[in-house]
């Protein structure tokens, strides 16, 4: 190997281990990736360009101009839009009526209803969509939840498969024309044929079979549930929820709440003021306290007791008397792994002036905590109970840093006119895309009508991207042309040639599909095509087999991700609502990736003619 060669193989591998070794977050490895290829290039050393073309290390940059970016860009606007006004939601919510109690049924419908939704929008957002449906469903047959939402991550994952609306299949898609030399990228309908058939084939065996593979695990104590009521008792508010009355001799009067340090010193949170007939939701610490305000707050009662010694009039509440107000939302939010609020506190975070949302419980080993929440550091897999205004929904479930699983209010409605608009908007976009649009000019397109026609805020879209992966993916393709100016990639698919030459055109689909589905395992669906991508397309070219068809398999393998919870984030989001060990994955996982593996083997020859 030569030494740009050796370079470039360790700015892959060194910030891809601190990934896995949870020490670097993606996002911030493939912008290193790209940093450190553009340094070098400019420094001299080829490997984005002859070594004497300095100039050339702006080709680091590419990835943030390609189509597929500007493709996921609009993606993310327009399925922020469909959430916003509740389109998703009402879908799922119609094809869930059809269930029953049937414990088969169920399995199949939450299946196919996260492949359909997955098929037009982010696989993550698709997933956290079913998942309250699922608990509620669960808590109404008495199904467990480890058979439901196992499901819902494995459908999401297979519709996923089936669209180049995902995104292992756009980067995949991007990495062929910067193949040596230079391929035709993949189309709207090239993922579908061979996604399909994996599709349907994965499906019909959760549907079969799922019931006697998908684990059987009593539930944690906490569960997502659709209403107020619900969430208030899973978090075992309504005996620590009090009024605290300002008396005429409290030292309290006048003063900011941020003055009082009730919470800084008690651990209490302040909900609302209830003044006079109408109660102030608290959204901000710099509210000032009036003569005979009444202070609504949630903590143990032994905090309650000091209260009183401070001379306010104490007394308990029922949850309905703070969070039934009108627009008033509660939120559920659980922390994900690798998130970069991990480890710090919601004081650290300044979470209530960042988001708008106070924290009210949070959920962890089974157990609820309602006071001195500011100081605990948080972990992978808290849950933590919210409330904060309505028109801050959104913008709290549009962040990187948690998952919003759960929101409930009291009386929502559809806006039917901006629904059917926003409807007509995105089946426009597909429509184009199928009669031959380029995919990003559509996108694009809806995306800006989106914004013209004023169903969205210029301030919701740009925090409708999910820029982490943005980042990731426009980081990870300087990694692609490195690897094809260094030859390295042509060097390993020499090595992979002389492995699968034998067996031909077959022998390059099995071997392009285990080579990438066992890299998902640990690196996750949208970090391993950008490494198999460009080994296996530069093997197919020099095999002289179908690039595209090679493309597709590489991509499909990194998009179904049964075996570990590892490899894709909606398999993270399902662990601790269905107390899931990360054994259950590996068992029921192992079996479907084989099912996937033989219907993929029937559809390449079948549609590419291999």
């Amino acid at each position: 190997m030569t030494f740009p060669q050796i370079f470039v193989l360790l700015v892959l591998l060194i910030p891809l281990t601190l990934v896995f070794m949870n020490r670097l977050r993606e996002d911030v490895a493939a912008l290193a990736m790209a940093a450190s290829l553009g340094l070098a290039q400019f420094l001299g050393m080829g490997v984005l360009g002859p070594a004497h073309r300095p100039d050339a290390a702006s080709k680091a940059l590419t990835g943030f101009g390609t189509p597929e970016v500007i493709t996921l860009l609009s993606l993310f606007i327009l399925t922020y839009c469909l959430d916003k006004y509740g389109v998703t939601r009402g879908i799922a919510s119609r094809l869930l009526k059809i269930g029953g109690c049937s414990e088969r049924r169920l399995i199949g419908l939450f299946a196919v209803t996260g492949a359909l939704l997955s098929m037009f929008m982010n696989t993550l957002a698709a997933g956290a969509l079913l998942l309250p449906s699922a608990l509620d469903a669960s808590r109404r047959t008495g199904i467990k939840p480890s058979k439901l939402l196992m499901p819902i991550a494995y459908g999401t994952m297979l519709g996923g498969a089936a669209t180049y609306l995902t995104t292992a299949n756009i980067i995949i898609s991007s990495l062929l024309p910067l193949a040596a030399p230079p391929q035709k990228p993949l189309g709207v309908l090239d993922f579908t044929p061979t996604g399909g058939v994996v599709a349907l084939a994965g499906l019909a065996f959760l549907f079969i079979f799922g019931r006697y593979l998908l684990p059987n695990r009593e539930p944690p104590t906490v569960q997502v549930t659709h209403s107020s009521d619900e969430l208030t008792q899973t978090y075992q508010l309504p005996e620590h929820l009090w009024e605290a009355e300002i008396t005429d001799s409290s030292t309290l009067t006048y003063k900011s709440l941020k003055e009082t340090q009730i919470g800084a010193t008690l651990g209490m949170a302040i909900l609302g003021i209830r003044r006079g007939q109408r109660v102030i939701p608290i959204y901000g610490a710099e509210c000032k306290i009036q003569p005979h305000d009444v202070l609504l707050v949630v903590g143990d009662e032994a905090r309650a007791e000091q209260l009183r010694q401070a001379g306010l009039l104490v007394h308990a509440i029922p949850p309905s008397a703070v969070i039934d107000e009108r627009n008033t939302v509660l939120a559920e939010i659980i922390v994900p792994p690798r998130s970069m609020i991990e480890g710090k506190t919601l004081r650290d975070l300044a979470f209530r002036a960042r988001y708008g949302f106070t924290a009210v419980a949070l959920w962890r080993d089974n157990r609820s905590y309602r006071t001195d929440l500011a100081q605990f550091q948080l972990q992978p897999g808290d849950s933590i109970l919210l409330v904060g205004p309505q028109d801050r929904a959104n913008g709290l479930k549009s962040q990187n840093d948690f998952i919003v699983i759960e929101t409930a209010t009291s009386g929502d409605r559809l806006d039917m006119p901006k629904v059917g608009l926003t409807l007509a908007v995105a089946l426009g976009a597909l429509g184009a895309m199928f009669i031959g649009m380029p995919v990003e000019l559509a996108m694009v397109t809806a995306a800006t009508l989106l914004l013209l026609t004023g169903l969205l805020k210029p301030e919701e879209a740009y925090s409708a991207i999910k820029w982490r992966a943005i980042f990731l993916i426009a980081g990870t393709i300087a990694v692609s042309l490195a690897m094809v100016q260094t030859q390295l990639a042509q060097l390993v698919g020499d090595r992979v040639v002389g492995l699968v030459a034998p067996f031909g055109p077959l022998g390059l689909v099995a071997g392009a599909y285990l080579l990438s589905a066992a890299l998902t395992q640990v690196m996750g669906g949208q970090i391993s095509p950008l490494v198999v991508g460009p080994i296996t397309i530069s093997a197919a070219i020099r095999l002289g087999i179908n690039p595209q068809a090679i493309a597709v398999v590489t991509a499909i393998a990194g998009s179904v991700s049964f075996i570990t919870p590892l490899s894709h984030p909606v398999n993270i989001l399902m662990i601790a609502p269905a107390n899931y060990k990360f054994s259950d994955f590996v068992k029921s996982g192992w079996v479907l990736t084989v099912v996937c593996f033989i219907a993929l083997m029937i559809a390449v020859p079948l549609f590419w003619r291999l």
